[in-house]
């Protein structure tokens, strides 16, 4: 009788043991993660500096250019020509209430450092252009004014008044209008009786 007793304890220890022993490897297998497969890296889209091969103009060099006069340190980051009656040139007009008119919105990100050893700057006190494009047109391309920003100095949304001690430097946007035809492309820096221009696109051999 001890024996049979004996027999049938061992025989359900046993039973237990396994099915214990089962769920045990379930749960583990459930616990499990499938292993993941790593994405490859996207390709960054290359920046659109500019939309100059739309008017015509093949660049012999790639922006950003720098121009250096004087110590007065201007690179094109960026330059993108708009028909001025476009949607994207209208949301720039309206957005900062922009003066004048043309039949060209031009619409330039620029950095703009001072080397020299003196201020630079452009306000009421000194009026002249430090910095210029030209088309290849008797027409030149001409900053116009945000007036929503007539007041502000050295803003970083819309350019107009700008003021650089020694060493200081700053990055923003400047417009244009411009009514010529674009036949070349060259930027010009004057500043203290200094100048200097540098071609994107050259003029058309005669």
């Amino acid at each position: 009788m001890k024996k049979t007793m004996m027999k049938s304890i061992l025989a359900t220890t046993m039973l237990f043991s396994v099915v214990l022993g089962n769920g045990a490897i379930t749960n583990a297998a459930a616990t499990v993660k499938p292993a993941t497969t790593a994405k490859p890296t996207a390709t960054p889209a290359p920046i659109m500096r500019d939309n100059l091969a739309k008017y015509g103009l093949k660049k012999e060099i790639e922006l950003p250019v720098t121009v250096t006069a004087g110590g007065l340190s201007y690179t094109l980051e960026k330059i993108m020509i708009y028909d001025a009656k476009s949607k994207d040139a209208q949301t720039l007009i309206k957005k900062f209430n922009y003066s004048g008119e043309g039949k060209y919105f031009i619409w330039t990100k620029i950095t703009v450092k001072n080397n020299s050893g003196a201020t630079v700057k452009k306000d009421y006190t000194d009026l002249s252009e430090k910095w210029s494009f030209g088309f290849g047109s008797q027409l030149g391309a001409y900053p116009t004014m945000p007036r929503s920003k007539d007041t502000s100095v050295n803003d970083k949304e819309a350019l107009w008044g700008w003021n650089l001690k020694p060493g200081q430097s700053m990055t923003s946007y400047q417009a244009y209008y411009y009514n010529g035809d674009f036949k070349s492309f060259v930027i010009w820096v004057d500043n203290k009786n200094s100048s200097a221009s540098e071609y994107i696109v050259s003029p058309p051999e005669l």
